[in-house]
């Protein structure tokens, strides 16, 4: 599903967006479900939108911002990933799949903050 050479992290996180919105298509939905995929793809989708919001980004400060609220939507990602799979509901396989690629996603995000900090 994933290719760890792709280092451009705007790919990474549209194809990552792509691949949640695959996931919970997928789903059979209950009231409680609905609820967790719904928060999921708000938070999902929105780690690469803010990566590609930074492009633009008026100042340092703001870029940098821009890739902290990345971290955090992909962080709230997480849960909501790990939250489902508590469900029993879905295939675990999948999930773990989406969570090996955040991990990753969530280390190019974090290491580039570092930088941009200076540390």
């Amino acid at each position: 599903m994933y290719n760890s050479k792709i280092k451009d992290i705007k790919q990474r996180t549209f194809q990552f967006s792509l691949d949640v919105i695959n996931f919970v298509e997928k789903i059979k939905k209950d009231n409680t479900v609905y609820i967790i995929i719904n928060q999921l793809l708000r938070c999902s989708t929105s780690i690469g939108a803010n990566i590609i919001e930074a492009k633009s980004a008026s100042s340092r400060k703001d870029f940098i911002n821009y890739y902290q609220i990345a971290l955090k939507s992909a962080n709230e990602t997480k849960y909501w990933l790990l939250l489902l799979k508590s469900t029993n509901k879905v295939n675990d396989k999948q999930v773990d799949i989406l969570l090996n690629e955040l991990d990753e996603i969530c280390r190019i995000i974090a290491k580039s903050l570092l930088t941009l900090k200076g540390k």
